[in-house]
């Protein structure tokens, strides 16, 4: 079973640092616990940067940053050979993918290539450097950001590539009162430079097979199906959810419902995860863009039609 003390402690530990974003934080220990990945999207000075940083060191993970830009290659994610004059061997010199948590600040202003050397690691959880194939660090959680507001001289991921990312999240704005809540916090402090592990990088790996075992019913499973399904038949999108959806949302329902205290999914986790789970999967009409439709509109209307199992444990 998921330790759900250690996983209030990181909750609450990053509370320390971030305030007014708890259900984000919900989020993003849903897909560390399902071992998946994220991509967060929201304008600039929202605190990307920080709740990154705050998870990697609850979670007494290395973590590093990666600034995506147009001249980025490769090799600067996965790391490089370097030829050592003394012993007259290579060297190889890991890059930032080499670590348990990775924040890809805005990973849309580099090129395909870089953005696919990236996305296989996510998948695959191994770089191979001139044929030699190296294991990454577990856990290995990457939290890719992207800036919406801002397009020109971007390269905007494949939808392909988009379905790598379990959820997808955005921050908003916080509230007045959390907003003076933040300037009282960070006048004289500095929370991130005091804040300390409440787990080990072992404890996750171990939560993420505990994972596993939530129950998941048959009931569940079909109501999940036939959310997916309903994408694909949907007339106002062009392409709907894939089965690795399907797979995504039953993990993710898993980790959610673990969060709850729970050792079974229910309806409602799927509910709730079907914007952040499906979202960036669906692809609607250009004529329904065009009339200001949103995909967060199209998948709600798919939820309230679906029956809802009763009775599911």
């Amino acid at each position: 079973m998921v330790d759900l003390t250690l996983c209030q402690r990181i909750i609450e530990n990053i509370g320390r640092v971030i305030i007014g974003k708890e259900e984000v934080v919900r989020l993003l220990m849903t897909s560390l616990l399902a071992d998946g990945h994220v991509l967060l999207e929201d304008v600039p000075g929202l605190g990307k940067t920080l709740i990154a940083k705050s998870l990697a060191l609850s979670i007494g993970g290395t973590f590093k940053r990666v600034q995506f830009t147009p001249d980025l290659l490769p090799s600067d994610i996965t790391g490089f050979n370097v030829f050592n004059q003394q012993t007259g061997q290579f060297t190889f010199q890991a890059g930032p993918v080499m670590s348990n948590v990775l924040l890809a600040d805005e990973v849309n202003r580099t090129i395909q290539r870089t953005q696919s050397s990236l996305l296989e690691s996510m998948e695959e959880r191994q770089v191979t450097v001139d044929g030699q194939t190296m294991a990454l660090p577990a856990p290995f959680f990457v939290i890719a950001t992207q800036n919406p507001i801002e397009q020109e001289g971007t390269f905007p991921l494949p939808e392909a590539q988009l379905d790598r990312f379990l959820l997808r999240i955005h921050l908003g704005y916080p509230s007045r009162e959390e907003e003076i809540a933040i300037m009282a916090r960070f006048q004289k402090d500095e929370p991130l430079l005091e804040l300390g592990a409440v787990a080990a990088p072992w404890e996750i790996v171990a939560m993420q097979k505990a994972r596993k075992e939530i129950r998941v019913a048959d009931p569940i499973r079909h109501y999940i199906a036939d959310i997916v399904r309903a994408t694909r038949q949907e007339p106002t999108i062009l392409f709907g959810a894939s089965p690795r959806g399907a797979l995504g949302l039953q993990r993710a329902g898993q980790a959610y419902a673990a969060l709850q205290a729970r050792d079974y999914v229910l309806p409602d986790d799927i509910k709730a995860l079907c914007r952040p789970v499906l979202s960036h999967r669906l692809i609607l009409r250009e004529e329904e863009r065009f009339r200001g439709t949103t995909v967060d509109q199209v998948l709600d209307d798919i939820i309230a039609r679906i029956p809802v199992p009763i009775g599911v444990r």
